[in-house]
C-alpha cells in the first residue's frame, strides 16, 4: 500500500510539473529537423537569417529556396526557377520523362548584395546559374553553360576569383568567368585524384556532393562515399591552399546520415546540416552540433547525431512546407501556394482556380495510356511520422475513359479515384506496388461529389499506406489494398500528394478538386 501511494504521488509530481514548466525536451528541436523529403541541402547565413536550396527534380518550380531564423523552423519563400527547360522529357512528351532527373544537387551562395544559386541536370547537359538580389520575391537572373558538372560548390574567394569544384571520385577545379556564365579556359585541372581514399578501397560510392568552406583561412570540402556493406559516410578535406594539397578523414559514419556542410549562428556556434535516407518518406535533413580540434571540424557528439539540439523546438510543418488549400482565391489571384510543384512542367491551359470559383479544375486536353506520363498532377509532399491527405472531387463533367482523383506518387504509386467507363463511374482503388498499375478494388457511383482519403505511416520504417471514400465527408471506408510504399531510384524522390486528371479515350473532360487538407495525424 504504501509504494502504491508513493506511486501515485510521483506520478502526480510528474504530471504537475509538466503543466507548470512544460517538457523540457518539447523546447528544444528535435531530429530530423524536417521529417520530409528535403535532400541535397545547401545553407547560408545572411546576418541573422538562414536559407537553404534543396532538390526537387523533375518537379516544376525547381529548386525550393526556405528561410530560418533558427535553424529548426524553416519555412518554404521561393523556387528559382518556373520551368528548367522546355523539351519532352520535362514536358511529359513523346513518352519521356525526366523522373529521377531534372535539376540535382544545389549550392546557394551570397555574396556582394546578391543570391546565386547553382545547379545542374543531365537531362539538359548543362550548368545553371540563377542570381537574385531579392531571394524571398526574385525575379531571377539564369545564366546556362555546358557541360552539366555533377554536384557542383562554388566558392567566391577573398582574392576576387569565383571557383567551382565537382565531380564523383575524381574531383575537378576550374575557375568561372567573371560574369559566372561558364568556366575560364585553361584553368580547369583535377583537385583530388581519389577523394574517397580515407574510407578505404572498397568504395560503392565515389566521393561527391562537394560543399566547399573558408573558416579562418583554411579551406575545407565535404563530400560523401558509400564502401562498399557499409554505410554513407561523411569526409572532409581541408588545406591551406584552394587548390591543395588537400589532408582528408572520415567526419562521421552514423545510420547513413550524410552530405551537407557547416553554418554557423550570429552567436559564433556551429552546426552541420546533412540528410539521412529514410525509406518512402524520402531523405530528411538532420543537424549535428559542430566543434573544433586541432583545426578540424567534430560533427556531433560522441560520434552520433543527436536525437535533441539547443535550438528552439519546432512549430511544425503545417503551414511552411506543406499546408491545406481551400482553393479560394480573390478574383485576380489564380497563383498556387509554394507547397504546389506540378509533377514535370504543366501546361498552364488546362488547370485553373477562376474557372470555378473555390475550386481547382483540373481539365484534359490529351489522351495517356500510362498515369506516370499523364500531365498536371499537382503534387506536394508528405511528411512523417504519419499524415493524411483529404479532398472532395466532383466528377459530374468527366468524359469517356477518364480516371481522376488522389494519388501517392512513386514508382509504385497508389491511387483512389473515379473512372468514366462503359458509360458509367465507379470508384477505384489502384495499386502500382508490383511495378505494374493494379485495380485493386471498384463499386459504382452513384453521385456527382465524392470524398477521397490516404493515409501514411512512417513510423519506423513501416512505410504503409491506406486508402479510404466516403460519400459525406464524415463516414469513411477503406477501400482496395494496403500499399506498401517503396522508394526507388527511378523516381527517386519520397512519396506525394497529388491531384489527376487524365484522359485515355477522348478530352475535353474536367473534374473540380473542392479542397485539399493536409494533417499529422490519421483517424
Amino acid at each position: 500500500m504504501e509504494s502504491s501511494i508513493i506511486l501515485r504521488k510521483t506520478v502526480f509530481a510528474s504530471i504537475f510539473f509538466t503543466l507548470l514548466f512544460g517538457n523540457a525536451q518539447d523546447k528544444r528541436a528535435q531530429n530530423p529537423i524536417i521529417f520530409a523529403d528535403v535532400p541535397d541541402m545547401s545553407m547560408i547565413r545572411v546576418g541573422d537569417t538562414y536559407y537553404m536550396s534543396s532538390t526537387t527534380m523533375h518537379m516544376s518550380p525547381g529548386v525550393p529556396i526556405m528561410k530560418s531564423t533558427d535553424l529548426s523552423n524553416w519555412k518554404l519563400v521561393n523556387y528559382a526557377y518556373d520551368i528548367l527547360a522546355d523539351m519532352d522529357a520535362l514536358n511529359l512528351e513523346n513518352d519521356e520523362s525526366a523522373y529521377g532527373r531534372g535539376s540535382w544537387a544545389s549550392c546557394i551562395r551570397y555574396h556582394k548584395g546578391v543570391f546565386y544559386v547553382f545547379t545542374f541536370a543531365a537531362t539538359t547537359g548543362k550548368t545553371y546559374v540563377y542570381s537574385t538580389k531579392d531571394i524571398e520575391n526574385g525575379p531571377w537572373d539564369v545564366n546556362s553553360f555546358e557541360p552539366s558538372c555533377h554536384d557542383l560548390t562554388v566558392h567566391f574567394d577573398d582574392d576576387g576569383k569565383v571557383y567551382m569544384i565537382w565531380g564523383n571520385g575524381k574531383l575537378m577545379i576550374a575557375e568561372l568567368k567573371n560574369d559566372l556564365s561558364g568556366v575560364k579556359v585553361g584553368t580547369e585541372r583535377v583537385l583530388i585524384e581519389n577523394a574517397s581514399t580515407p574510407a578505404g578501397d572498397n568504395i560503392m560510392l565515389g566521393a561527391e556532393g562537394s560543399q566547399l568552406f573558408k573558416v579562418n583561412g583554411k579551406y575545407y570540402l565535404f563530400n560523401i562515399t558509400w564502401p562498399r556493406n557499409g554505410m554513407r559516410t561523411v569526409l572532409i578535406h581541408r588545406a591551406d591552399s584552394i587548390y591543395g594539397p588537400y589532408e582528408g578523414k572520415v567526419a562521421l559514419q552514423d545510420r547513413g546520415i550524410a552530405q551537407g556542410g557547416l553554418i554557423d549562428t550570429p552567436e559564433g556556434d556551429w552546426f552541420t546540416y546533412l540528410f539521412r535516407d529514410y525509406g518512402s518518406v524520402g531523405r530528411i535533413p538532420y543537424l549535428a552540433p559542430v566543434t573544433w580540434e586541432d583545426g578540424w571540424p567534430v560533427l556531433g557528439v560522441n560520434g552520433r547525431v543527436p536525437d535533441t539540439l539547443d535550438l528552439p523546438a519546432s512549430s511544425g510543418l503545417i503551414p511552411n512546407i506543406v499546408d491545406s488549400d481551400e482553393f479560394n482565391r480573390q478574383e485576380g489571384d489564380s497563383a498556387l501556394p509554394l507547397v504546389w510543384q506540378w509533377n514535370h512542367n504543366p501546361a498552364d491551359s488546362l488547370w485553373s482556380l477562376t474557372d470555378r470559383n473555390g475550386y481547382l479544375r483540373l481539365t484534359t486536353g490529351r489522351t495517356d495510356e500510362k498515369f506516370v506520363q499523364a500531365r498536371n498532377t499537382l503534387t506536394q509532399r508528405t511528411f512523417g511520422p504519419i499524415c493524411s491527405g483529404t479532398t472532395a472531387l466532383d466528377v459530374s463533367n468527366m468524359k469517356e475513359g477518364d480516371f481522376a482523383g488522389l494519388v501517392l506518387l512513386q514508382k509504385n504509386y497508389g491511387q483512389i479515384g473515379v473512372k468514366y467507363e462503359n458509360g458509367e463511374k465507379k470508384l477505384v482503388m489502384v495499386s502500382a506496388q508490383n511495378d505494374q498499375p493494379e485495380e485493386m478494388e471498384s463499386l459504382p457511383l452513384q453521385q456527382d461529389v465524392v470524398y477521397l482519403k490516404a493515409t501514411c505511416n512512417f513510423t519506423d520504417l513501416e512505410d504503409v499506406a491506406d486508402f479510404y471514400y466516403s460519400f459525406n465527408g464524415k463516414n469513411w471506408m477503406k477501400i482496395g489494398g494496403q500499399l506498401k510504399m517503396s522508394y526507388t531510384l527511378p523516381h527517386f524522390m519520397g512519396y506525394r500528394f497529388g491531384l489527376f486528371n487524365y484522359a485515355s479515350t477522348e478530352v475535353g473532360g474536367f473534374v473540380d478538386f473542392d479542397y485539399f487538407r493536409i494533417a499529422n495525424k490519421i483517424d
